[in-house]
C-alpha cells in the first residue's frame, strides 16, 4: 500500500521541529494543518480497511481452527467406534485444513502488522493535528505582536531620522546667528572713532556765543548811544 510507504516519515515527523522551521508560521501553519487533515482522512480510511482485513483474516483463522478441531474430534470418535477407515478420512481432512490454516496464519500476521502500523500513523497524525490546533492561535498571536513591534521599530527609526534633521536645522540656525553677530561686530569696529574733544568743543562753542541783540547792546553802550 502506498500509504504504508509513508509510514516512516509520518511516525518520525516532529511537529514542533516543523513549526520552528516555518518562515511565516501564521500563514504556513494553516496550510500545513490542511495538508495534515487530508493525510489524516486518507490514513483513517486506509486504517479502517486494514483493520477490517485483519478482522477478516482472524475470523478465517478462527474458523479454520474450529474446523480442524472438529475433524480431529471426529477421527477420535471413529477410532473409538472401530471405524479406522473413517478415522483416516477425518485425519486427512484435518491435515488439509491445517495446511490451509498455516497459510491463513501467515496472512493474518501480515494483516495484523499492517493494522498496527496504520493505527500508529492514525494516532500520531491525530495527536499532531490536536497539537497544531491548540498552538495555532497562540502562534498567530505571537506573529501579530512581532509584526506590530516591527512597525513600532520602523516608526522609532523614522522619529530618530526626523530628530536628526531637527538637530541639524538647529545647528544651522546657531551658525547663522553666529555669522550675524560677527557681521554686526565687524560693522561696529568699522565705524570711525569718536573725537571726544571735538564733541566738547561744539558743546562749549554753542553755549559761549552771544546773541545779535546782546552784541548790539554792548556796542551801543561803548559808544554812549
Amino acid at each position: 500500500m502506498a500509504i504504508l510507504e509513508r509510514f516512516g516519515d509520518i511516525i518520525k515527523a516532529n511537529i514542533n521541529a516543523i513549526i520552528d522551521k516555518m518562515e511565516d508560521p501564521s500563514k504556513m501553519i494553516d496550510q500545513y494543518l490542511r495538508d495534515m487533515m487530508e493525510d489524516f482522512a486518507e490514513v483513517k480510511q486506509s486504517t479502517a480497511g486494514v483493520m477490517a482485513e485483519e478482522t477478516r483474516t482472524k475470523r478465517l483463522v478462527d474458523e479454520n481452527q474450529a474446523e480442524t478441531a472438529k475433524y480431529a474430534e471426529y477421527a477420535k470418535k471413529a477410532l473409538a467406534a472401530g471405524n479406522e477407515g473413517d478415522a483416516r478420512t477425518f485425519i486427512a481432512k484435518k491435515q488439509q485444513l491445517e495446511n490451509v490454516g498455516a497459510s491463513l496464519m501467515t496472512t493474518y500476521a501480515a494483516a495484523h502488522e499492517n493494522a498496527v502500523k496504520m493505527r500508529q500513523m492514525h494516532d500520531k497524525l491525530a495527536s499532531d493535528i490536536e497539537t497544531l490546533k491548540s498552538r495555532r492561535e497562540m502562534i498567530k498571536a505571537k506573529v501579530a505582536v512581532a509584526k506590530t513591534q516591527e512597525s513600532l521599530n520602523e516608526a522609532a527609526s523614522s522619529i530618530g531620522t526626523a530628530q536628526g534633521a531637527m538637530n541639524a536645522f538647529s545647528r544651522m540656525e546657531d551658525k547663522a546667528s553666529k555669522m550675524l553677530d560677527e557681521a554686526n561686530a565687524m560693522a561696529e569696529l568699522n565705524k570711525a572713532p569718536v573725537d571726544e574733544a571735538k564733541a566738547l568743543e561744539e558743546k562749549y562753542a554753542a553755549s559761549g556765543s552771544a546773541s545779535v541783540d546782546d552784541e548790539l547792546a554792548r556796542l551801543k553802550n561803548e559808544l554812549g548811544l
